[in-house]
C-alpha cells in the first residue's frame, strides 16, 4: 500500500533497467562472438547483475576527459584499472552502489605508452558468494538525489585492480597479447550504447509528457470553473481557450517525439546491421542526431510537465495529481547521458561540417541535406484553409539553413581576425546551440508529417493527426516567430494569420482531445495519478487519498502534547 501510494512501482526506474538496458546492450554491441559465448547468457539469465560505468564525479558530457585508466601489462596479458585521482571515481552509475555484481567500465586505454582513448572493460565489482566487494574496489552509495530514491546510484574506486587482456570488450577495436593495438571502424563506436540510450530517452521523455498531458487533460475535462456567462452552468475548464492554449500544444509535441524516438530507434537498428556488414558511414550522423534529439525532448517534456502541473492549479501541487513524480522521472534526462547544452554543441558540430561541405558544393545526404539544396521562399498561407505539410517544412528547413549559415558565417569571421579556432568556437556557442535546436526542431517536425502521410495511418485517424501536426509545426513558429521572420521569409501580416489558425486549430482538436490522451492507453497504475483516472472519479478518490495520510491515523496528533498544549495552557508566549 505504501509503494502504490508514493509512485514507486508506477515510476521509480527498476533496478534491472540498467542491467538490461545499458549493461546488455553493451555486450551486444561492443563484445566479440567469444566475449558473447562468455558473458551474454549469464547476463540475460541475471547470473550476474551489471551497470555502466562512464560518468566520474570529475567528468560527465567530456567523454575524452575521464581519467580513470586501463594500462596494459603484456608480461601477464593483464590491464590495471585504476583510479587516479579522487576526481576520477565513477559516480551516478545506477544500481553501483549496493546492487550489482559486475560493471562495464569505460576507461583511457594505455598501451606500449600510448593512450588510445575511452574504450569499454568487463569488471566484476563484488563477489557471487558473498556480495562483498572485490579487491581493489571501493564501492558505496552517492547518497539522496532529486528523485529515483529507490535506485542506489553509485560510486566506485578502483586501486590497481588486475583483469585478464579478454575482458576489454573487443568488438571494434583490439589489444594482442603484445600489447599492440588495432581499431577498425569509426571511434564513436566505443559510444554505441550512449547512442542507444539516448535514442530510447527521446521516446521516454515523450511518454513522460504524454503522461502529463493525459492526467491535465482529464483532468479539466472533469473541473468545472467559474462562469462564461452569469448564470449559465460552470463549463470544463478544459473549454476555456487558455487552457486548450496550455495543453493542445503539448498534446501535439508528446505525439511528435513519440513518433521521433521511434524513428531513431529503428535507425539504430539499421545502422547496426549495416556496421555488421563493415559499412561506419552513417555513425556519426546517428551520433549527432541522438545528441541533438534527446536535448530537444528532455527540455520540451521537462518543461510541458511543469506546464501541465501549472494546468492543473492547487491539485496538481498535490502528490495525489501524479505530476510530481512524473516530473522527477523526466527531468534528469536534461543532465545525463550528456548535459543538454553540451549535446546540442555537439549537434553543431556536424551541422557546421555538413555546411562547410555544402559551401563546396559536395553532395549532403541524411537529416542536413536541406543544407545543399534551395529552399522555397515563399510561405503561403490564407486564412481560408489549411497551411501545406511541405510549407510549413519549408518555414523550418529555412529557419534552420539561415541559423546555420549565420553561426558558421560568425565563427569563421572571428578566426579571420585573429582568434583560435577553439575560442572562435566558444565566442560563437550561442548561436550554433541555437542551430541546433532549429536543426532538430526542423527534424522533430519532419518525422511527425511523415508519419501523418504515412501507410500507418488508419484513414479515418488521419484527420485528426494532421490537426495536430498542423497545431505543432503552427505553433512552433509562432513562439519562435523572431527566428522565422528574421530574413524575411514570413511577414508580419503572415505571422498574424499564423497565430489566428494555431487559436483555430484549438478548437479542432477540443472534441478529440480526451480520445487522443486515452489512445495512449495508459492504465491507472501507470498514471499512478488521483486527477487522471479513467473514471473521472477524482473529487471521491482525492478525499480518499486524504484520509489515508499518515496525519489521519489518529484524531490528535502527538506534536499536539508535546508542543501545541503546553502553549495554549501555559498562556501563550512566556514575555520575557
Amino acid at each position: 500500500m505504501v509503494l502504490i501510494r508514493l509512485g514507486l512501482t508506477a515510476h521509480e526506474i527498476d533496478l534491472l533497467d540498467v542491467h538490461d538496458g545499458m549493461f546488455v546492450e553493451t555486450i551486444l554491441g561492443q563484445a566479440t562472438d567469444q566475449q558473447k559465448q562468455k558473458w551474454l547468457k549469464k547476463a540475460q539469465n541475471f547470473e550476474i547483475i551489471g551497470t555502466y560505468a562512464q560518468t566520474e564525479l570529475g567528468h560527465g558530457t567530456f567523454i575524452r576527459g575521464l581519467e580513470t585508466t586501463a594500462t596494459y601489462h603484456p608480461e601477464t596479458e593483464e590491464f590495471v584499472l585504476h583510479s587516479p585521482t579522487l576526481t576520477s571515481a565513477k559516480w551516478w552509475p545506477g544500481n553501483l552502489g549496493k546492487t550489482t555484481n559486475y560493471a562495464v567500465v569505460l576507461a583511457q586505454l594505455y598501451t606500449k605508452g600510448k593512450c588510445h582513448g575511452i574504450h569499454p572493460f568487463m569488471l566484476q565489482t563484488r563477489s557471487l558468494e558473498d556480495h562483498m566487494p572485490m579487491p581493489g574496489v571501493q564501492l558505496g552509495d552517492i547518497g539522496p538525489k532529486f528523485g529515483y530514491a529507490s535506485n542506489d546510484n553509485g560510486f566506485m574506486l578502483l586501486k590497481n585492480v588486475r583483469i585478464p587482456r579478454e575482458n576489454m570488450l573487443m568488438k571494434h577495436s583490439q589489444v594482442q597479447p603484445d600489447g599492440t593495438y588495432t581499431r577498425k571502424g569509426s571511434d564513436k563506436l566505443t559510444y554505441g550504447t550512449m547512442v542507444l540510450i539516448r535514442a530510447f530517452l527521446v521516446s521516454d521523455t515523450g511518454r513522460g509528457l504524454a503522461q502529463a498531458c493525459t492526467i491535465a487533460i482529464r483532468y479539466s475535462a472533469v473541473r468545472h470553473q467559474s462562469e462564461m456567462k452569469p448564470g449559465d452552468p460552470e463549463p470544463q475548464i478544459l473549454d476555456y481557450q487558455t487552457q486548450q492554449y496550455k495543453l493542445f500544444p503539448l498534446l501535439a509535441a508528446s505525439y511528435a517525439l513519440w513518433f521521433t524516438g521511434r524513428y531513431i530507434r529503428e535507425t539504430y537498428l539499421e545502422i547496426q546491421a549495416q556496421m555488421h556488414d563493415g559499412d561506419y558511414s552513417q555513425v556519426p550522423e546517428l551520433h549527432a542526431l541522438s545528441a541533438g534529439a534527446k536535448a530537444f525532448s528532455a527540455w520540451v517534456a521537462s518543461a510541458g510537465i511543469e506546464a501541465c502541473r501549472l494546468a492543473c492549479g492547487g491539485h496538481g501541487y498535490s502528490q495525489a495529481s501524479g505530476l510530481p513524480r512524473i516530473y522527477l522521472d523526466v527531468v534528469p534526462a536534461c543532465t545525463y547521458e550528456g548535459e543538454n547544452t553540451v549535446m546540442m554543441l555537439q549537434t553543431a558540430r556536424s551541422l557546421i561540417k555538413s555546411f562547410s561541405k555544402a559551401q563546396k558544393g559536395e553532395q549532403i545526404s541524411g537529416t542536413t541535406a536541406y543544407l545543399g539544396q534551395s529552399v522555397t521562399k515563399t510561405f503561403i498561407i490564407d486564412a481560408g484553409s489549411p497551411v501545406a505539410l511541405d510549407v510549413l517544412l519549408s518555414a523550418y528547413q529555412h529557419r534552420a539553413a539561415r541559423l546555420i549559415k549565420n553561426a558558421a558565417i560568425n565563427m569563421q569571421h572571428r578566426i579571420q581576425s585573429g582568434k583560435p579556432q577553439e575560442v572562435a568556437w566558444n565566442m560563437t556557442s550561442v548561436d550554433l546551440v541555437k542551430a541546433a535546436n532549429a536543426h532538430i526542431h526542423y527534424f522533430v517536425v519532419q518525422q511527425f508529417a511523415d508519419m501523418v502521410e504515412s501507410a500507418e495511418v488508419v484513414t479515418v485517424n488521419q484527420p485528426v493527426l494532421m490537426t495536430l501536426c498542423q497545431l505543432y509545426a503552427l505553433y512552433g513558429i509562432s513562439t519562435n516567430s523572431g527566428e522565422f521572420m528574421e530574413g524575411g521569409f514570413i511577414t508580419s501580416h503572415q505571422m498574424e494569420l499564423v497565430h489566428s489558425k494555431v487559436l483555430d486549430l484549438l478548437a479542432d482538436i477540443r472534441p478529440n482531445a480526451v480520445a487522443l490522451v486515452d489512445s495512449f492507453d495508459f492504465h491507472d497504475r501507470i498514471l499512478n495519478s488521483v486527477l487522471g483516472r479513467y473514471d473521472g472519479q477524482v473529487y471521491e478518490n482525492l478525499y480518499k487519498w486524504a484520509l489515508e495520510s499518515p496525519l489521519n491515523e489518529t484524531e490528535v496528533h502527538e506534536s499536539y502534547y508535546k508542543y501545541i498544549r503546553p502553549l495554549v495552557k501555559g498562556g501563550g508566549l512566556s514575555k520575557l
